[in-house]
């Protein structure tokens, strides 16, 4: 499978561009960042390109079977992730490629508040991350209203962060995970296995997911 994976320097992107190429995919990787491109592994064709430009984001996808978006904003820029979201939304239902969103877990129900979620729950999210949570609940709401593509959206668990590939988690829809001690979390690279596991065996096509351990 061609896939090609924006924001593919990032932390969550790279790990996605790891697992693919793993598992013998055709995989570029898009960044707007030369550096980033640098550090890529061996077989990877590296583009560089920014997501804003959607004409350049349809030249790219057409070419592909998939498009994985795995953009993060930098802190203090939070606001431009719903435009690249669009942008990423209207490339790919213009090249009709299937996009797969790494996104936010601001959206998900809480299953001990089912009348909030994990963004409108008093005292649930510290300041800090208040306002990528705000962004991404507002990403989360331009991917369900769009009508002309074939996209799924991929919440993370309350904690996302490196660790170790075990090659396991459990999904969801709508609420957030936690296990039996409380935890809502999930490693990078596990992520990164969910996301390839959906695109070889599509499960969520035009919904959203969760998925932890």
């Amino acid at each position: 499978m061609k896939i090609a994976v924006f924001g593919a320097a990032g932390d969550v992107g790279s790990r996605i561009v790891r697992e693919a190429l793993s598992r013998d995919h055709d995989v570029t990787a898009v960044s707007r960042t030369p550096l980033g491109l640098t550090r890529m592994p061996v077989g990877v064709r590296p583009i560089l390109a920014d997501a804003e430009d959607t004409r350049e984001v349809t030249l790219i996808a057409a070419g592909h079977d998939l498009v994985i978006s795995a953009l993060r904003p930098s802190e203090g820029r939070e606001d431009i992730l719903v435009g690249l979201t669009g942008s990423m939304l209207r490339a790919a239902a213009d090249a009709n490629v299937r996009l797969l969103i790494t996104g936010g877990a601001a959206s998900l129900k809480l299953a001990d508040r089912p009348n909030h979620t994990v963004l409108s729950a008093p005292g649930f999210l510290p300041a800090a991350v208040r306002p990528i949570a705000q962004a991404s609940q507002a990403q989360f709401e331009l991917c369900m209203a769009d009508n002309a593509g074939d996209v799924t959206y991929l919440s993370p668990p309350a904690l996302l962060e490196p660790g170790e590939r075990l090659g396991r988690y459990r999904t969801g829809s709508d609420t957030l995970l936690v296990d039996g001690n409380g935890n809502s979390r999930i490693s990078m690279e596990d992520f990164a296995v969910a996301m390839i596991d959906e695109a070889e065996q599509p499960k969520h096509r035009r919904k959203r997911f969760t998925v932890a351990y």
